[in-house]
């Protein structure tokens, strides 16, 4: 009776520290390793069903779960298996009730085929199973965000010293004595031991994953979502709103985190909203030009120049266009993006206005959360939706400054560089004979970066 009641004290306090933490990475590895179907298809499970019909449809994924599963098999019923080949000559092939035939059969399908003629032994073909999974564990490398450090996943997969038999019989006893350990008991390498459901959910895994790594993680708005009461608040505030306006300070606000809070809120809220309006200073992210790309709603982009270089207008003009909203538009609800307490004044002068403000917890002091609350203004913490999946914004915007750098960087006419080098040379082409070089030698120039990062153009000759 008390190992039951500590059971159950254990699972409460674990959902109190995981709340509203994500699903997605913990799902994509529980269908690489092969955890069973019936586990995404019950909804008390953390394996997600959506995960499983995605990664279902995808090659490398699909052929990585498979070996994992037929390697976990034979780890589970290696002494069953061996005595059935001994005393019955039975091949693995036809032992369904110890390995999986679909699992088989899907790989054949998928062209991976793991049963060596010159290999007979049972370990060996948990080496070769091995050897395809080390050369193929990368190709799912894209399954995962960037932010997550792939080698400590990919490492889950990388049975030690398993391209030997030695090494294979080491993994098989050591799963075999800690076997209720392992995830769904699924094998993976890792010490085993007593640390609850690892794939709980996406926070528990990732700090385990790092901890394990002798690493600590903690970007915690990257496992996790904001809760259903901070949601729920937003939209209850933007539902009873006649007029609905976000204004952005973005000097004081993370582009990546407001595009991470937009798409963690309900699309049929998020249409009752008019507009974003941005207040941008010179000086603040350039990823706030693209934003526009990432939000169905619109979007109105203000560029503030300064008058002087150290004072920014950004408050002042926000303030003015929010009572222009009021008064000319008739807005009634506004949604104040921003950690400064500056616009205190703002929501003082306009007491018939009704006000949600998102800000940043490490840049929003403890006088404006006070007067917030005093006031019965509700605030949340754009820290706390879900971040996870915000990479496309960042590549975008990544992408766009660098290749804005490169066209400022790289100024180069080819056929001004072959014709000056023809010229200096002395050397006459005849037309087909200078297309014929061009083709080989110009069009086929390399980029080639060194170590410091420093980046020239290559001419390939044989």
């Amino acid at each position: 009776m008390e190992s039951v009641a500590f059971d159950q004290v254990h699972t409460v306090a674990e959902k109190i520290q995981y709340k509203d933490s994500t699903y997605e990475i913990v799902s994509k590895v529980a269908y690489l390793i092969g955890v069973p179907l019936r586990i995404f298809e019950n909804e008390h499970e953390a394996p997600q069903m959506d995960v499983y019909k995605r990664l279902e449809l995808d090659k490398n994924a699909r052929i990585i779960r498979n070996l994992c599963i037929i390697r976990t098999e034979i780890e589970r019923n290696f002494k069953k298996i061996i005595d059935k080949m001994r005393t019955e000559y039975r091949s693995l092939l036809s032992m369904p009730e110890y390995v999986s035939a679909s699992a088989i059969s899907a790989l054949t399908a998928d062209g991976i085929n793991f049963i060596k003629k010159s290999s007979t032994q049972l370990s060996g073909h948990i080496v070769e199973i091995n050897r395809i999974i080390s050369d193929r564990i990368n190709n799912c490398k894209s399954l995962f965000p960037l932010w997550l450090n792939w080698p400590y996943v990919r490492e889950l997969f990388i049975m030690p010293n398993g391209l030997s038999e030695k090494g294979s019989k080491d993994a098989a006893a050591v799963y075999y004595e800690s076997l209720s350990f392992y995830p769904y008991q699924m094998y993976i390498n890792w010490r085993p031991y007593d640390a609850g459901n690892i794939l709980y959910n996406d926070k528990k895994f990732v700090t385990l994953l790092y901890e394990w790594n002798n690493d600590e993680f903690t970007e915690y708005s990257k496992v996790s979502d904001a809760g259903t009461y901070v949601k729920g608040n937003i939209h209850d505030y933007i539902n009873d709103g006649e007029q609905v306006v976000v204004v952005v300070d973005c000097e004081n606000s993370d582009p990546y985190r407001l595009s991470a809070t937009l798409r963690g809120l309900d699309r049929a809220y998020l249409d009752k909203i008019n507009s974003i309006i941005l207040f941008d200073d010179v000086h603040t992210a350039s990823a706030w030009s693209i934003l526009e790309q990432f939000t169905h709603i619109p979007v109105e982009h203000i560029t503030i120049e300064r008058i002087k270089q150290n004072k920014s207008l950004v408050d002042i003009k926000l303030t003015a266009r929010a009572c222009q909203e009021y008064y000319e538009n008739k807005v009634d609800s506004f949604i104040i993006v921003s950690s400064d307490s500056d616009y205190w004044g703002l929501i003082s002068s306009l007491p018939k206005a009704r006000f949600l403000v998102m800000i940043e917890r490490e840049k929003c002091g403890p006088d404006m959360k006070a007067a917030l609350v005093d006031s019965g203004i509700f605030y949340c913490y754009l820290d706390d939706f879900y971040t996870g999946d915000s990479e496309e914004l960042k590549m975008n915007a990544l992408f766009r400054k660098m290749r804005n750098y490169m066209a400022r960087a790289v100024r180069l006419n080819v056929n001004a560089m072959l014709d000056d080098a023809l010229r200096s040379t002395r050397i006459t082409m005849p037309p087909s004979e200078r297309k014929q070089f061009y083709d080989k030698y110009i069009k086929t120039l390399q980029l080639v970066i060194d170590d410091n990062g420093d980046v020239s153009l290559a001419i390939k000759v044989k």
